[in-house]
């Protein structure tokens, strides 16, 4: 049967990665997006390539990489299909991985200019009706971020800005875009996972204020913080062990790195 030249390429991008991996494997070998600070890029400058560095050393390895864009199908793709071994952010107890003990956890904040004075922590603040939010929008079938959800059971949607959370993948770290709206003033505030919004404050052109969202209880199930581990195949719990072990260990000078990054970070929240 003749193939489709997309298929083509996919079959041939899987045996270029697994012929990588095989290449190298008496390396780490890590599953990460090419463009998503300040998680990972192809440059190594996300926090992400940086704990895979000490992790990998802890081991007495090397870090090698399979790029792959961090979207649906990610896992599939990548630690599913045998190419690499290790995810290094993934919500603790995600059911597609086996993962480790968390190494943060942190939540969605609110994110606005510092000179425009908006002191806002609560989605249920009546400021929120008359501000031009934007939030991160997943996809068309319900699947979106907390926040866009809880702001469309308040009501509040008429002034609600959606920025897709993969963008445009042509830029850098597509997700900055919103952001960057705020910085620019095209919206007054917007809702974002805290150490996206965390690193652009850092980086960002003019003081940016970032407020963890509190006072979500009403929104159950809805979550706002979440723990996060690292993720292997379901299985390789020898992997899992040792990674387990490296965190401990290592875990004042993970919380370093994170706050170097300016994540934002949470405790667990009482039951």
């Amino acid at each position: 049967m003749k193939r489709h030249p997309v298929q083509l390429l996919f079959a041939l991008t899987i045996a270029l990665c697994a012929g990588l991996a095989k290449a190298n494997a008496g390396d780490l070998r890590v599953c990460a997006d090419p463009n998503n600070l300040p998680f990972s890029d192809s440059q190594e400058r996300g926090f992400e390539n940086k704990l895979a560095e000490l992790v990998a050393r802890e081991l007495g390895k090397s870090v090698s990489y399979v790029w792959w864009a961090q979207r649906r199908g990610f896992v599939r793709n990548t630690l599913k299909a045998g190419v690499c071994d290790v995810i290094m952010g993934v919500p603790a107890h995600y059911e597609l991985v086996e993962t480790t003990r968390p190494y943060y956890r942190s939540s969605y904040v609110f994110v606005s200019r510092a000179d425009r004075g908006i002191a806002v922590s609560s989605l249920e603040d009546p400021n929120l009706r008359r501000l031009k939010i934007g939030v991160h929008l997943i996809g068309d079938d319900g699947m979106n971020t907390p926040p866009a959800h809880a702001l469309g059971e308040l009501g509040i949607v008429e002034n609600v800005v959606g920025f897709t959370v993969y963008g445009d993948y042509r830029q850098e770290s597509p997700p900055a875009r919103l952001i960057e709206a705020v910085a620019n003033a095209d919206v007054d505030i917007a809702a974002a996972w805290g150490p996206l919004a965390g690193y652009a404050a850092l980086h960002s052109p003019v003081p940016l204020r970032v407020t963890p969202i509190v006072e979500t209880r009403q929104f159950a199930p809805l979550k706002f913080s979440f723990a996060i581990a690292m993720g292997v195949r379901k299985g390789d719990d020898a992997l899992r062990r040792r990674l387990d072990e490296v965190l401990q260990r290592k875990g004042d000078e993970i919380a370093a790195l994170l706050a170097s990054f300016g994540v934002p970070s949470v405790p667990e929240p009482a039951d």
